[in-house]
């Protein structure tokens, strides 16, 4: 570690007579009380005059990884940034170490195994050549289906709300949350995708491992509801003062977010052990379920409480 008063000529010196083991990447600089305040790359060293203060030439805007970062982590940073290598600093921003790109390197020659080299990438948010090299018509014709299912559900759910018309047009107010039923049960379903997906790069998944998630998703999505449902329920009733109502809203949005928490979780393990995409076809299908499940048990309550 360098410090800002030092000179070009005084840093080449010191290289000298104290070769580094490993290869140079960048040199950080540190100031007076040891914090990182700029990184200075060889070839501006090289370059610089002998005279010349490395305050001047250094980089001020250092990325660095902080202490607590996972290996993960710190792959994504050379995904994203494309440096060489990156310090690794304390919450007071004090060096503690260098990472270079063979950790990279390293994590990656340790993936022997093809499909777990693949989740990696996915992971970081990078795709191999088959991915990256993809036409736009490539990738319509890979996604279209399965946005298709948003389609579908849409059309669905209006013809479904058809079907109830003699309800909606009796208390006109349950037409009023729809809306907010739907975007309360497709937020849960998407968070539960996201998880899934998440959890999918863990250890291989099996039917006895998803029906426990399956059930612990399913007590969170019930309070989830309840939790939403109630506050919905509430403003129904200080605006309508209609009970009714107000029951229909908190059972419909409790029982709908509980089947999309059930449904986002299962859908991309399902996905997986069918081995089938569940990057691309996860969140269409879940949310398209979860639109019919939620308007369906909403008009349904609807009419059973209202008739």
């Amino acid at each position: 570690m360098l410090s800002a008063e030092q000179t070009v000529g005084e840093v080449i010196d010191w290289l000298r007579t104290h070769p580094p083991q490993d290869r140079i990447i960048y040199l950080y600089v540190a100031d007076g009380e040891g914090r990182l305040c700029g990184v200075l790359p060889t070839r501006r060293l090289l370059l610089g005059a002998p005279s010349t203060p490395i305050s001047e030439i250094m980089v001020r805007n250092v990325i660095a990884l902080p202490a607590e970062a996972t290996v993960l982590e710190a792959c994504e940073f050379f995904i994203q940034h494309r440096l060489l290598a990156f310090p690794i600093v304390d919450k007071d921003r004090r060096l503690l170490g260098v990472v270079d790109i063979d950790l990279y390197t390293d994590e990656l020659s340790d993936l022997g195994d093809a499909d777990v080299r693949n989740d990696l990438f996915q992971m970081i948010g990078v795709y191999q050549v088959r991915g990256q090299q993809m036409s736009p018509w490539n990738a319509f014709r890979r996604r279209v289906p399965w946005l298709s299912c948003n389609l579908i559900a849409g059309i669905l759910a209006a013809f479904l709300a058809g079907a109830f018309e003699k309800e909606l047009n009796r208390v006109v107010a349950l037409a009023f949350f729809i809306p907010v039923v739907l975007n309360l049960a497709e937020s849960v379903s998407s968070q539960s995708v996201s998880m899934a997906l998440q959890a999918l790069h863990g250890p291989r998944p099996t039917w006895r491992s998803l029906l426990a998630g399956l059930r612990s998703e399913f007590l969170t999505g019930i309070m989830l509801g309840l939790a939403a449902g109630s506050a919905v329920a509430l403003t129904a009733l200080i605006w309508l003062g209609h009970a009714r109502v107000a029951l229909c809203l908190v059972s419909g949005i409790a029982g709908g977010v509980a089947g999309a928490a059930l449904f986002g979780l299962a859908m991309p393990t399902l996905l997986r052990l069918l081995r089938l995409e569940p990057r691309v076809a996860a969140g269409p299908v879940a949310l398209a379920v979860a639109d019919i499940i939620t308007i369906l048990l909403y008009l349904n309550l609807a009419r059973w409480l209202l008739g």
